[in-house]
């Protein structure tokens, strides 16, 4: 069952979400757990002309390594991480995990200060995302402990994961055709608009997007897919939010967190769960306690939270916002090493007001689209 996924997949990628052009210099970075897409999306690449190169990790290395790690090595910077994202034309990540707590035991300081000495790499990355230069997709693969955290079998999480690319479908690529025509009058609608309320349970919060982007993801960049987003306004950004769903970054789970904003800053922070954490990644920098993003899933193949943000951010019905970074494409200006997406559900009793139009309700447009 399912024999056709890997190949089905390599495919969409290759030929639709970043399509791969003769001697395209193409990076495959992936665990080893990954093993089956890794292979398909070798042989996709040499089929379409590029120069496929594999990164693949072992999953454990990440814990040995902030086990044993000197500060000295801590932070030190990769010159070949480095090279390799000035040098490659496309990146695919993959996302498979061996054990999603791996990193549970881990203190968030040596993360932080881990992070920190990525940073070149990081920087080099959205820089070169944003201009054009490095064309990208992050997918997934299915494991044992992807199945485990969103408390499914391997065989009903496959399924999952195969229903929410579409390839269920007799044509993948006319599916997200669709998707992408659909939200592209979503967001011409948004053009030249000012201001965003956002009310429901947990949820108050209001910003300017003024002179802001508002961006269509149909498959390019994320696969699967399936939202619009924007950057707010950095100095707008007022009111609070307690988040409905979980999140993890980094390998960490946080829950219910809340933040508060003041004049574009999250002047309050706590969650019940690994608020530590959360405090060591916003005060990592002055970015960091801003919003980056705020975004709009509309993914309806993709009704259940899995504790990965790949799929929880599309969730049709849901909002998501991202601590730190900001998307070069949107024409936001914030900068920081983090780019946290935190999800909240809307479907009961949520609204979305633009310039005092009601533009969203319960998880659904109800003008635009």
């Amino acid at each position: 069952m399912f024999d056709d996924f890997a190949p089905r997949l390599a495919q969409v990628l290759t030929e639709y979400s970043t399509p791969i052009h003769k001697g395209d210099l193409v990076a495959i970075m992936a665990p080893s757990t990954a093993e089956p897409l890794i292979a398909a999306l070798y042989e996709a690449v040499l089929r379409r002309g590029g120069n496929p190169v594999v990164y693949a990790s072992l999953p454990v290395l990440d814990e040995v390594f902030y086990r044993h790690a000197s500060g000295e090595q801590l932070d030190y910077s990769d010159p070949m991480a480095l090279y390799t994202m000035e040098k490659i034309d496309v990146q695919y990540g993959i996302l498979a995990p061996a054990n999603t707590k791996n990193m549970s035991s881990v203190d968030p300081a040596r993360v932080a200060r881990r992070r920190q000495a990525r940073r070149p790499v990081i920087e080099t990355y959205f820089r070169r995302s944003g201009d054009g230069s490095l064309r990208w997709t992050l997918t997934a693969w299915p494991t044992q402990a992807g199945a485990q955290e969103a408390q499914m079998g391997l065989l009903a999480y496959t399924e999952f994961m195969y229903r929410a690319c579409a390839l269920d479908t007799d044509d993948p690529v006319a599916h997200w055709t669709a998707l992408r025509e659909r939200q592209e009058r979503l967001v011409k609608w948004l053009a030249g608009k000012y201001r965003a309320e956002i009310k429901g349970p947990g949820i108050d919060l209001a910003f300017d997007f003024n002179g802001r982007v508002w961006v269509n993801c149909w498959g390019d960049k994320n696969f699967p897919d399936g939202e619009i987003f924007t950057c707010p306004v950095e100095e707008s950004v007022n009111g609070h939010v307690a988040f409905s769903y979980p999140t993890v970054y980094g390998g960490r789970e946080v829950n219910g967190v809340r933040l508060t904003f003041k004049d574009g800053v999250a002047v309050e922070a706590s969650a019940a769960k690994g608020e530590d954490y959360l405090l060591s990644q916003l005060d990592l920098d002055p970015g960091a306690r801003r919003l980056g993003e705020f975004a709009i899933g509309t993914n309806t193949g993709i009704q259940q939270f899995t504790g990965e943000t790949l799929f929880d951010e599309k969730i049709g019905g849901t909002i998501h916002m991202a601590l730190g970074k900001s998307i070069e494409e949107t024409g936001g200006v914030n900068n920081s090493v983090v780019h946290w997406d935190m999800v909240h559900a809307m479907r009961d009793g949520g609204e979305i007001t633009i310039d005092g139009v009601l533009f969203y309700k319960n998880g659904e447009f109800v003008v635009g689209g």
